[in-house]
């Protein structure tokens, strides 16, 4: 019973160990596509980020021509609650996290929660237009390390 339970256990923990392993794994390099590329009424591949767009995700790919692998790009655009790896015009954001998804050369990079501004929003930058009433310390819009300061907005 109790070797049973044990081996229970022991199955479980490895289990989970694989698919930990799994998801904080690199995506791998390919000639096509990653298997979720395919294009989206929100997003598409692209081997560039055309203008008024962000991206959400990096693959390696041959597919973009020279030698070699070149970054391919999920592109979106930019909308409110969009995990991004760049900012847009006319949005702040509200969260930040370290992420391997926004690598175009390899190690960590910043990813921002899009929002877009409005009164009553705690946010990590005041754009234009609008003014704050009140501020926290959080590690909400770290960018790299630390606490940073967090806004809440108002519109002028």
């Amino acid at each position: 019973m109790i070797r049973s339970k044990l081996r229970t256990l022991l199955l479980g923990g490895g289990s989970a160990a694989v698919m930990l392993a799994t998801a904080l794994a690199p995506a791998t390099a390919s000639a096509s596509p990653a298997p979720h590329a395919t294009a989206t009424a929100a997003g598409f591949w692209s081997c560039t980020v055309p203008p008024g767009y962000t991206f959400s995700s990096t693959t390696n790919t041959l597919n973009c021509g020279g030698s070699g692998f070149r970054t391919y790009y999920f592109v979106q655009p930019p909308s409110d609650g969009l995990w991004a790896c760049t900012m847009s015009d006319g949005f702040t954001y509200s969260s930040t996290q370290n992420t391997l998804d926004c690598s175009t050369g390899g190690g960590f990079r910043t990813k921002y929660l899009l929002r877009t501004p409005t009164t009553g929003l705690w946010a990590c930058t005041v754009p234009s237009g609008f003014t704050y009433t009140s501020t926290q310390n959080s590690l909400d819009c770290s960018t790299s390390g630390g606490f940073r300061t967090k806004y809440l907005l108002r519109a002028f």
